[in-house]
């Protein structure tokens, strides 16, 4: 093959493109990845990694202030350096940067730094630091993942109006914040900025905070966080012509039912959803169909276009990291002529890491009665867990939603420890057709915290016997 010709050209190398590019590399084909800016992308960068780490410092310094005295570890005196926050943050992202960078040249894939757009459905033009490149391929990966997104009329300016990118970069924490959406990204800057002393209110537009998850879990957490002492402003509509952002401070209205409210803050976080990364890559010119800063994929990432394919943030969806990998190992094998199985987006878990955490996978109980199902559901609070008492964690429950005619699980929700890691065990029971018969029959170890996903199954049918019910 000519020397910058390859079978697979990926244009981005965030958590789509470069698994996708190590995957289609162990398949035998050359691979490029193009990337504008870091390899790992977004999610490395700025988004699940670092924000994550600083959530990881926010929870190790809740429990030293707020609940250690309660396990007989007395720390009269519990301070904390944000600066060191920051700095652990930043070697966490080195370090799996660097194991990125490694993987990609032990696999043999070749990357290009520069920005990347089609001059046609096979050809890649890379503008790069180091000169230009253009690159031939027999199809194109379309991986640029997203980026916040505001309000119109709610411009960001960076100091006082941010969005979670700028709250990344900030140096020194603020007294007082607004944060503007309620969804995952709001809910965990929230949770992290109140552990680390900032005063916060969450303003939603929507009836219950977290307004995709299941109403049951967002009522819960916005109980939570008003235990916690955070503000919670449900069914609020932001009156973006209120706003005033002065150079250290913002003041702006909201309505709640028909009332207005006035707000004053150090910051605004507009924390209102993401829209794709679709401008300059070409798309226009080859004939790539995008809608509202998304690229419309078959099961196989196939665009309208062929030989372009797209995958991950950019071709809608829910905008995960995970799934955004899971589609990239489809195409790549699609690619390779290997058998693959198209992605369902029932089967993708989704994942908040605020305190508690949050997580979920399958249809909401709404949306399955929406479907016309009659369902049954089972629950377990951690409060009746032994592993959660010994944690000293017992807020939330898990919720698992069922057809009550066919036996068939529907979905799962999680709010409580370490949600995030045991919904992975209902993931695969979905994968498997499990009925929560079977769930409950797996045996689970003792004391854990997975054990909560099995009483909640027993509870379907009304078999657990660590929480009572009616039958």
């Amino acid at each position: 093959m000519a020397e910058n010709s390859y079978d697979v050209v990926i244009i981005g190398g965030g958590p789509g493109g470069y698994p996708a590019a190590i995957r289609g590399a162990q398949l035998g084909l050359r691979i490029a990845v193009v990337e504008k800016e870091q390899l790992g992308g977004i999610c490395l960068h700025k988004g699940c990694i670092p924000t994550k780490a600083l959530l990881e410092s926010a929870e190790h310094l809740h429990h030293a202030r707020d609940e250690s005295a309660a396990f007989g570890v007395v720390a009269p005196e519990v301070s904390f350096d944000y600066g060191k926050v920051l700095e652990r943050k930043s070697q966490v992202v080195a370090q799996l940067h660097k194991g990125v960078q490694g993987l990609l040249k032990r696999n043999k894939v070749d990357v290009f730094y520069g920005a990347g757009s089609l001059t046609s459905p096979q050809t890649v033009h890379v503008a790069g630091s180091d000169g230009t490149h253009d690159l031939r391929a027999t199809n194109v990966v379309i991986a640029t993942g997203s980026r916040p997104r505001s309000l119109p009329g709610l411009e960001l300016n960076g100091t006082t109006v941010i969005s979670s990118d700028h709250a990344l970069e900030l140096t020194e924490l603020p007294e007082s914040i607004i944060i503007l959406g309620a969804g995952a990204v709001g809910v965990e800057w929230a949770s992290l900025f109140h552990d680390f002393g900032v005063a916060v209110t969450v303003v939603e537009i929507m009836p219950t905070l977290v307004p995709l998850e299941d109403k049951d879990i967002g009522r819960e957490l916005g109980r939570s966080f008003s235990r916690r002492g955070i503000t919670v402003k449900t069914n609020a509509k932001l009156l973006v012509d209120t706003l005033q952002a002065a150079a250290d401070s913002v003041a702006v209205e909201i309505e709640v039912e028909g009332e207005r409210e006035s707000l004053q803050a150090d910051l605004l976080l507009v924390a209102v959803g993401r829209t794709g990364n679709v401008e300059e890559l070409g798309l226009d010119a080859v004939g790539v169909s995008t809608e509202s800063g998304v690229i419309p994929i078959d099961e196989y990432g196939r665009t309208n276009v062929p030989h372009v394919y797209a995958i991950g943030d950019v071709a809608g969806g829910y905008l995960l990291a995970h799934k955004a990998t899971a589609e990239g190992h489809i195409v790549v094998e699609h690619l390779a002529g290997e058998e693959t199985h198209p992605l369902d987006p029932l089967r993708v878990p989704r994942a908040t890491y605020c305190r508690p955490e949050i997580a979920s996978v399958g249809l909401l109980e709404e949306e399955a009665a929406a479907q016309g199902r009659e369902v049954k559901v089972g629950r377990f609070p951690f409060a009746a867990l032994g592993k959660a008492l010994i944690k000293g964690k017992t807020e939330g429950f898990v919720k698992m939603v069922c057809d009550a005619t066919t036996d068939e699980i529907l979905g799962t929700h999680v709010i409580g420890p370490n949600a995030t890691d045991i919904v992975a065990e209902m993931g695969l029971a979905q994968l498997l057709e499990a009925t929560p018969l079977e769930v409950g029959l797996n045996v689970h170890p003792h004391p854990t915290l997975a054990e909560a996903i099995m009483e909640a199954s027993w509870d379907v049918d009304r078999r657990a016997v660590h929480v009572f019910r009616r039958r």
